[in-house]
């Protein structure tokens, strides 16, 4: 074996050597990158499930609040007991709602929901669309507000501006 070919053997294995120090390197950099995104992914699950604990509390406090309130106006019905028992039913049935508000998991909630949109994909569809038709709908109406009520406002500015101008006028022309 001649100078010439060992020279260009140890320049391949130096350069393997090289190849295979960068691709641990790469390698070991992948493996923190993706062990902080895990961290990361779970922390922010912590958070939002913490959020969510603390909010339903609320939501219950507030779905019991308007079962009490319900069931206060049915002082009103006492002439009609057909009414007064619709109502009571309805406010029992929010009573027992903020109840299992109160007592189940942000995860429990969510693999109910899983488990329904698994067993009536048909009917989360449905109301899908209809919830996102509903919302499109006020959107649409809040913006049409919003435009009326600015061109109202414009307007108005407009014709103080105007009221204004003639003021100045008519004081520049008296004097």
């Amino acid at each position: 074996m001649g100078v010439g070919q060992q020279n260009t053997n140890r320049q391949q294995d130096n350069g393997n050597e090289d190849w295979d120090a960068l691709k641990g390197d790469v390698g070991d950099i992948a493996g923190a990158a993706v062990e902080r995104s895990r961290h990361f992914i779970d922390s922010a699950r912590d958070q939002a499930t913490d959020y969510v604990d603390r909010r339903k509390d609320d939501v219950a406090q507030s779905v019991a609040d308007f079962a009490t309130s319900l069931r206060e106006s049915t002082h009103s019905f006492d002439e009609r007991p057909n009414i007064r028992a619709v109502v009571d039913t309805a406010a029992e049935g929010l009573e027992q709602l903020a109840d299992s508000i109160r007592e189940r998991t942000f995860a429990d909630f969510f693999n109910e929901f899983e488990g329904v949109v698994r067993r009536r994909p048909a009917t989360v569809a449905a109301v899908s669309v209809a919830v996102g038709f509903l919302a499109a709908r006020f959107i649409k109406s809040t913006a049409e507000d919003l435009r009326y009520d600015s061109m109202n406002a414009s307007r108005a500015q407009s014709g103080q501006a105007r009221a204004r101008q003639a003021q100045r006028s008519r004081a520049g022309t008296g004097a």
